[in-house]
């Protein structure tokens, strides 16, 4: 596999060293997003539904620097620091695709960065 092409959203900045996303070989792997707004670099205030959309926000952004939509997603994984918020993460979630909607994963973690409630991560296919 040959890395292609490092994405970055525009006005969107990293908390550390990583790209948004890597271009290779016809897949698009996005970086986890946690809900962080791109114009202040903090954490969003509100609760998982605030933050599971400020999360797709973000991946969509990336996804349209990269010349792509949510239709071009084939799998999701996201990581809930309390299970409890599944339901209504799910309610978001389940907006944002189309049927046949993405593979998915869901995983409870202990925490994440900047206390966030979820992070969200995708690879999407050209």
């Amino acid at each position: 596999m040959t890395k292609r092409k490092s994405i970055t959203a525009k006005g969107a900045s990293s908390i550390g060293p990583y790209s948004h996303a890597i271009d290779a070989d016809g897949f698009v792997y996005l970086s986890g997003q946690t809900p962080i707004d791109p114009q202040t670099g903090k954490l969003v205030d509100g609760d998982i539904k605030v933050q599971t959309q400020q999360a797709f926000n973000n991946l969509f952004n990336v996804l349209k620097s990269a010349g792509l939509s949510s239709d071009n997603i084939i799998k999701v994984n996201v990581f809930l620091t309390d299970m409890a918020n599944f339901k209504l993460m799910n309610e978001i979630y389940s907006r944002q695709f189309d049927e046949p909607y993405p593979a998915r994963t869901t995983i409870g973690v202990k925490e994440l960065p900047l206390g966030a409630l979820v992070e969200i991560e995708m690879v999407a296919k050209r």
